[in-house]
């Protein structure tokens, strides 16, 4: 799965530390995400939608070549 999290964050002004913060992970699930190492759980996909304020499939994609 594909997202955009990393350009959304730092259009928040927010740290991945920060980020890692409010979303109750580690900073290393973060870098994780961002760089489509890790698939979140629904929680923390809503989580990260709602801390982002866009829509979940605003945020992640499936990758169609899989």
């Amino acid at each position: 799965m594909k997202n955009n999290i990393k350009e959304l964050r730092k259009a928040r002004g927010l740290r991945q530390e920060d980020m890692a913060k409010l979303l109750g992970v580690s900073r290393q699930t973060i870098v994780a995400m961002e760089n489509d190492k890790y698939d979140p759980t629904l929680e923390l996909a809503i989580k990260t939608a709602r801390l982002l304020e866009r829509p979940v499939e605003k945020i992640f994609f499936l990758d169609e070549e899989s």
